[in-house]
């Protein structure tokens, strides 16, 4: 019984923890998924404790802790954002950073290359100030950010450069490429503008793209903008749109999602959740810091063992009928909760394309295709 129990344990490691470690933003983007509050000079608002991220951590080491990610609201807001590297740095973890790069000084990017397998994505929403700031929505933000990358440079990292696409900047792609390549970027990623708080917004006004659009623009950085650069460009739709060549070839990228199976979320007010999604989602939220052991939590929720029980079998509408779905895992599990309430719903991008006679029908099982 115990070797059974132990195999069934191992089956699903705790490989990442994402740390949502501020609930302040110092910028306004237009089409952030979990819709920070603004900080400044004049108001700050509340973080994730060191002790509570150490406890974490700790806690997570024996359930096979391998990484942490760093993301926000704006994770270099943190006002112990120092000591929080170098703790991750003492636990030998790999560390991955989302960040605006606004904050992101010479002292700061030193410690980041000090850790492990270290990987920084720093968001560009355009190639000049004026389309950056309309996005982000705080005048300055364009320059603070590449000198941020700069530092990053400067510290032997070669960031990654993400672009959520929208209708005023989706002409920028290119340019934004070549601006990348000058100032020592490793790869760009193109991001869909998700239908989910500031971004449902964009979509109800027209300001993001058709799905037209963008499988047309998928298709031309996959087939076109890619052989353009050596750098490594990624157009994140779902794996049914993309070529095999480019997940599994010497020049693939993988396949881009999340591995829901073996991350947990930890939000900045000390909320267990699947991930940031716990911000807007109070369904998706297991438990506090304080007060729930992460074993039990890990092991027990309800909603997490029912996505190891019923992936991929379970999804439903186009995602249960796709060839890629034991790769792609429905592509974002809590983009589809937030729109239908339940786990299994299928993702919006492909339930569009399938309506406008777009979704790949090579990559639907045959009996339905």
């Amino acid at each position: 019984m115990n070797m059974n129990k132990n195999k069934e344990e191992r089956k699903y490691p705790l490989n990442q923890i994402y740390f949502y470690l501020t609930e302040g933003c110092n910028l306004r983007c237009r089409h952030c998924w979990i819709a920070p509050k603004f900080q400044n000079e004049n108001r700050a608002y509340p973080t994730l404790s060191l002790d509570l991220f150490k406890s974490t951590v700790e806690q997570a080491n024996p359930l096979g802790l391998s990484g942490v990610k760093l993301t926000g609201g704006e994770p270099l807001l943190h006002p112990e954002i120092e000591r929080i590297l170098d703790y991750i740095k003492s636990q030998n973890l790999n560390l991955t950073i989302e960040t605006n790069g606004v904050l992101c000084t010479p002292d700061i990017a030193r410690q980041i290359s000090e850790c492990k397998n270290h990987f920084v994505s720093v968001s560009l929403d355009g190639a000049d100030a004026s389309t950056h700031e309309w996005v982000r929505g705080v005048a300055g933000c364009f320059e603070s950010a590449l000198q941020g990358i700069k530092n990053l440079v400067n510290a032997e990292i070669k960031p990654q450069i993400i672009m959520s696409i929208m209708r005023r900047n989706k002409d920028q792609m290119e340019p934004l490429v070549r601006l990348a390549e000058s100032i020592g970027a490793e790869s760009v990623k193109f991001n869909l503008t998700m239908p989910i708080a500031r971004g449902k917004k964009l979509h109800e006004s027209g300001d993001t793209l058709s799905i037209e659009e963008l499988v047309e623009l998928g298709a031309w950085v996959e087939n076109s903008l890619s052989d353009s650069t050596d750098l490594r460009l990624v157009f994140d739709h779902p794996t049914a749109f993309r070529p095999l060549g480019r997940m599994f070839g010497d020049s693939g990228d993988g396949c881009n999602r999340c591995g829901i199976l073996g991350i947990l979320g930890v939000l900045a007010n000390g909320n267990y959740a699947l991930c940031g999604i716990g911000e807007n989602v109070p369904e998706l939220v297991f438990g506090h810091t304080a007060d729930n052991r992460l074993e039990d939590v890990w092991k027990t929720t309800k909603a997490l063992n029912e996505l190891r029980e019923g992936l991929t079998h379970r999804l439903e509408g186009i995602c249960g009928e796709c060839l890629m779905k034991d790769i792609c895992l429905g592509s974002c599990i809590a983009q589809n909760f937030y729109r239908n309430k339940h786990l299994w719903a299928p993702f919006w991008y492909c339930e569009e394309a399938r309506k406008v006679g777009l979704f790949p029908e090579t990559r639907m099982h045959p009996a339905v295709g």
